[in-house]
């Protein structure tokens, strides 16, 4: 039991790592939404879809929150396919983002442990459509692309995994506009 312990603490620590150093190198300004795609399978170690763990998925919720939230930042919690991908976030991000509310509670095998994690813990949460979110951590191969901003420019960590599951993050910036005469911001690139 204490391994288990000890092995969920690394788990929040690590995804708490990797979330403050993707928003160290992120653009984002408070109010900005923060997307999660993440496996609880890929994390102990199974294929995607066939392990799912609640327990997991609220540890590294922990630590990710707890990143987002220091930024002032709403974090957007994607479900899996089953759900259409939907994303759990605070009532507050619905409205804020005007974002188009649908109807479905997550559930550990329908929606995914982490969403279920995140409407588990959020004070009123709300499944929504789609964002568009300034950064975003993918981990186990969730494919949250689709909830990025445009342009999405992906982010190297010195932390590549949590648990087992393969970690990829993405930034985003404006798109650049003009032609060859043009100038742009270095604070946005």
């Amino acid at each position: 039991m204490e391994k288990n312990l000890e092995w969920l603490e690394e788990l929040k620590k690590q995804g708490e790592a990797a979330a403050r150093e993707l928003l160290q190198q992120a653009y984002t300004q408070p109010g900005d939404l923060f997307v999660v795609g993440c496996s609880s399978s890929e994390i102990g170690g199974e294929k995607i879809g066939t392990g799912s763990s609640l327990e997991l998925a609220q540890a590294v919720f922990a630590g990710i929150e707890k990143a987002v939230k220091e930024k002032g930042l709403y974090l957007a919690a994607q479900c899996c396919e089953h759900l259409n991908r939907a994303l759990v976030v605070e009532e507050e991000a619905y409205k804020a983002h005007r974002l188009k509310r649908v109807n479905a509670i997550p559930q550990p095998k329908a929606g995914g442990s982490f969403a279920t994690a995140a409407y588990q813990a959020f004070q009123k949460p709300v499944l929504v459509e789609e964002v568009e979110a300034a950064a975003g951590m993918d981990i186990g191969g969730t494919l949250i692309g689709m909830h990025l901003q445009r342009v999405a420019v992906p982010v190297r960590l010195s932390i590549s995994k949590i648990g087992e599951a393969g970690l990829l993050c993405a930034r985003t910036r404006p798109p650049f506009t003009g032609g060859q005469r043009a100038v742009y911001d270095p604070e946005l690139m």
